[in-house]
């Protein structure tokens, strides 16, 4: 998943929303100086990254990005479920999303000197391109898509696969409808002790 869903399911604590987004750019044992609830928002993202990897329904996505995107498969979706997150915003929240991303921006913004640098770099970019709002829109998908190739290490033109989410956009969107629900529950029984640890 991409950071609009990882935020989303972090819930509202602080700490955890940055240990959510702080998955991403934490590899490794996990520094125990960190604050607990960071400690466990990290592993809680390496455990929906793991779900989410393994999901049949997340595995038919990846089949429907076409031979010349198929390397990428695995961020395009990420990044196309976020989408259809946004645009679906209503269904999982009560909070607009203008409010929760300016809440995480605010969060961000603040917390800035304390995250890892690449982090920082990401942070600000998401700020000030206003990232998770500008998912609803495919425009902003593609803007999305732009930011990460450039940080590729190789040449992927991964900022024109956006035609991707063009293609197949109701079969990705079937999938996405499918699959959330699903994620969520698993991120609610690892809240409870019943999910993988």
């Amino acid at each position: 998943m991409n950071y609009l869903a990882h935020l989303y399911l972090a819930g509202d604590d602080p700490e955890s929303r940055v240990g959510s987004l702080m998955g991403d750019f934490v590899k490794g044992r996990v520094d125990p100086a960190r604050p607990p609830a960071v400690r466990r928002a990290i592993l809680q993202h390496r455990h929906i990254d793991s779900f989410t990897d393994a999901h049949p329904v997340v595995q038919r996505s990846k089949r429907r990005i076409r031979p010349p995107f198929r390397r990428y498969a695995g961020i395009l979706v990420d990044v196309f479920y976020d989408h259809y997150l946004a645009a679906n915003w209503h269904h999982y929240a009560t909070e607009p999303l203008g409010e929760f991303a300016g809440a995480v921006y605010t969060l961000m913004t603040t917390r800035l000197n304390s995250l890892p640098p690449a982090m920082q770099r990401s942070m600000r970019y998401m700020v000030r391109n206003d990232l998770l709002v500008s998912y609803r829109q495919i425009d902003g998908i593609a803007r999305a898509l732009r930011g990460i190739e450039t940080r590729l290490r190789r040449p992927s033109r991964l900022g024109e696969a956006v035609s991707e989410l063009d293609a197949a956009y109701a079969a990705l969107g079937e999938d996405f409808a499918e699959f959330f629900p699903e994620l969520i529950a698993f991120v609610q029984d690892e809240d409870t002790g019943r999910g993988c640890r």
